[in-house]
């Protein structure tokens, strides 16, 4: 089976790269050190400090596997080369969410760089899913456990 392709803006390569490199030089030598210092204190058995540094050590190695996983296949989209007639993964999307007549700015994402609180939504969600394709003036409708949801696309723009 072909592994699934990860969409990727070149900001969010950039920061998985940037995390990357440091948990394997930053972050695995401060464990590293951590460990040597709990080892020093003798009886492990009964070392939370080494417990701790252990249970820190295993969180890095597999951010790092994941972080690794996801760069491995990664397709970066340039925003360079958004089309601002219909949205796509990179573009920047106003909306206008019909039944609270609130407008709401997201940008379009792979789901490994989505992020809400930042407005960051994935291609993969119900209304990243919905808006994908869609040009200015469309209405769309998004199928929640709410009910549905329409939103009308006001403005599709490149992020850069």
């Amino acid at each position: 089976m072909e592994a699934k392709k990860n969409l990727l803006t070149y900001e969010g390569l950039q920061k998985l790269e940037n995390e990357l490199h440091d948990l394997k030089v930053v972050k695995r030598k401060e464990v590293a050190e951590k460990l040597k210092e709990a080892r020093a204190q003798g009886d492990l058995s009964e070392n939370a400090e080494y417990d701790a540094a252990k249970d820190e050590q295993r969180d890095i190695e597999a951010r790092i596997e994941d972080i690794e996983a996801i760069l491995k296949n990664a397709e970066v989209v340039l925003e360079d080369e958004v089309d601002v007639s219909k949205i796509g993964v990179g573009s920047k999307v106003k909306i206008l969410d019909k039944e609270l007549k609130e407008e709401m700015e997201f940008k379009i994402v792979g789901s490994a760089e989505a992020n809400s609180l930042k407005g960051k939504i994935s291609n993969e969600s119900p209304v990243g899913r919905a808006l994908i394709g869609a040009k200015k003036g469309d209405t769309i409708e998004v199928e929640t456990q709410a009910g549905t949801l329409k939103y009308k696309v006001l403005e599709i723009q490149k992020t850069n």
